[in-house]
């Protein structure tokens, strides 16, 4: 980490930060590459640490879970930063057609220094999670629970999900639906 880096633990967010912008250059000099722009935000819930998305080829979006950042500075900072930076360079230099955690993307970790593990390690039995209800849908081959997110994309915006054994679409089963 840079002197820019170094976490004040009164902020930890805006070490978070530095430390992605820091990333994001080592990248650039390393791939020869210009990254897109990338927004920062603080504003991820639930037990996810952090999320990236790529918006066309000039625009990322990174979005870092606050209460974990919070509970776990030096390990968000040290894993969960360049894991999503990583995402950000993978993209941006093999296109978002790439498996989100493969060769590509562990390959970038490890330039970063970094094990380049799926999921973080956080103890998350404190952080408050939505309970979503559960619904069950059919197929040919068997039942399915679906989250109430997805019900209610099925529901209003005639949503189809496959099946991904018989890859068949996924019914409501009438008698669980009330």
């Amino acid at each position: 980490m840079t002197s820019e880096t170094m976490m004040d633990p009164s902020r930890p967010e805006q070490a978070a930060a530095a430390r992605t912008r820091d990333l994001l250059r080592k990248a650039e000099n390393w791939l020869g590459l210009t990254m897109p722009r990338v927004e920062i935000r603080f504003d991820l819930r639930g037990t996810s640490a952090g999320q990236a998305r790529v918006v066309g080829k000039t625009l990322a979006l990174i979005r870092y879970n606050p209460a974990l950042l919070g509970r776990h500075p030096a390990e968000f900072i040290a894993e969960t930063v360049p894991h999503e930076v990583a995402h950000v360079v993978a993209f941006a230099k093999h296109g978002v057609r790439i498996r989100p955690h493969g060769a590509e993307w562990q390959g970038i970790m490890r330039y970063f220094g970094v094990a380049p593990t799926r999921c973080h390690g956080y103890d998350v039995s404190r952080l408050r999670t939505r309970a979503l209800r559960r619904f069950l849908y059919r197929c040919n081959c068997g039942t399915h629970e679906i989250s109430s997110i997805r019900h209610n994309r099925i529901r209003t915006r005639g949503v189809v999900y496959l099946c991904r054994h018989c890859r068949q679409p996924l019914q409501p089963d009438l008698d669980s639906h009330g």
